[in-house]
Order: structure tokens, then C-alpha cells, then sequence
């Protein structure tokens, strides 16, 4: 346990361990990069700010003891771990109907693209549906709490941690929206389709299996 009198050590380790796991390949990655591949720029950083406001809301919920309900609590695990399943497979039946359809949207660089409150909302339900990213938080308040820091401390990062999630997939948004990554996504537009479709797939029917395994245990 680190000093308790130290909390700015404390702070920089949390965030450089909630950078480097933001930054791994997973939901909110996928979501990000589809939007930014086949919508645009202005598209992916919606997603992304609502992936950042999903952030604050797990900070948020986690410093109120939302983790450690969730740790001691299989039912509640379970039923987010089917909900959250139940989403993703929702999306990935989506791109396989517009693969099916043949539904391509016609790409323009930076304003193309669905509502911003309709890609704000995704991302932040691709956070907040996220059973690991809520055991995620849980872990980082784990830590906070263990360093001695309090409720209210930890609330207070909030912003620190959204404004960090925003700059990591922001970056990202950015990354998958230059031309070249789009012309190329515009040559195989079905392939990535199903290639997300498979990632959310899996996901979804991995939660919904663990899930209701967690809820049988009980």
C-alpha cells in the first residue's frame, strides 16, 4: 500500500493504469474504429465522448460503492453480464443486416454521419454495458480506497479519467478516419462489417454464457 500522505503518486499510477488499459483492443475500441471508418471524424469523436462520459459514470458510481456491490453481489454481475451480452449481439445483428442489405453509407472525410446524440449515445452504452469495464473501475477504486484516498477524492477524478478516455479514443477516432485507412475500409467495406460484427458476436454471447452461469451458481 502507498503512502497515504502521497496522494498525487497515488493519482498518476491510477492514470497511467487506466491509459494503458483504455488504449487495449476491445468494445470500445471496435466502436470508435467502425464509426470512424464508416461514418467519419466528427462521427468517431461523438462515440468517443460518449465513451468519456461513460468513464465519469463508472468513476462516479464506483466512488459511491457501485464496485464493491458489484464484487459481492453474483446476481447483479449476472443480470449486467446478459444485459450488457444482450446489447453487443444487438450490434452485431445490425452490421450484418447493413452487410446484408448492402447498406454502405456514402463516406464524407469529416461531416458525414449519424446524429451526434446517436453516436454519443452508442459509445456511452458500449461503456456502461461493459461488465469488464465496470469490474475495470472496480479494481482502479480498489486501489484508490487501499491508498487511502476517499470517496470524495475519488469522485473527483472523474474528470481526469473521462477527459483521459476522450484524449486515447479521440486519437484513435482520428487515426481510423485518415484517408488512406478509409479508402481502404471503402475496397472491403463488407469484410470489416462482418470482422466487427464477429467482435461484438462474440462478446455478446460470451457475457450472456457467463452471465447466466453466474446466476446459476447462485
Amino acid at each position: 500500500m502507498l503512502d497515504p500522505a502521497d496522494p498525487f503518486e497515488v493519482v498518476i499510477l491510477a492514470l497511467a493504469s487506466v491509459v494503458v488499459t483504455l488504449a487495449m483492443p476491445g468494445p470500445s475500441l471496435a466502436a470508435v474504429a467502425s464509426a470512424a471508418l464508416n461514418r467519419g471524424r466528427l462521427a468517431a469523436l461523438h462515440v468517443a465522448a460518449g465513451i468519456s462520459a461513460g468513464v465519469f459514470m463508472w468513476t462516479i458510481l464506483v466512488a459511491c460503492g457501485f464496485g464493491v456491490l458489484l464484487q459481492t453481489a453474483p446476481v447483479l454481475l449476472g443480470t449486467m453480464k446478459v444485459l450488457g451480452g444482450s446489447y453487443f449481439l444487438w450490434l452485431t445483428l445490425k452490421s450484418l443486416r447493413a452487410v446484408l442489405r448492402q447498406e454502405q453509407v456514402a463516406f464524407d472525410h469529416f461531416h458525414h454521419g449519424a446524429k451526434a446524440w446517436v453516436c454519443f449515445r452508442h459509445g456511452a452504452l458500449v461503456v456502461l454495458t461493459n461488465p469488464a469495464a465496470a469490474l475495470m473501475w472496480a479494481a482502479i477504486a480498489t486501489f484508490l480506497f487501499g491508498s487511502g484516498l476517499t470517496a470524495w477524492q475519488v469522485a473527483g477524478l472523474s474528470p481526469v479519467f473521462s477527459i483521459a478516455a476522450f484524449m486515447v479514443y479521440g486519437f484513435y477516432g482520428i487515426l481510423f478516419s485518415m484517408r488512406a485507412a478509409v479508402a481502404a475500409n471503402q475496397r472491403i467495406w463488407c469484410v470489416t462489417e462482418v470482422v466487427f460484427a464477429g467482435v461484438f458476436g462474440v462478446i455478446g454471447v460470451s457475457l450472456i454464457l457467463s452471465g447466466i452461469s453466474d446466476m446459476k451458481g447462485l
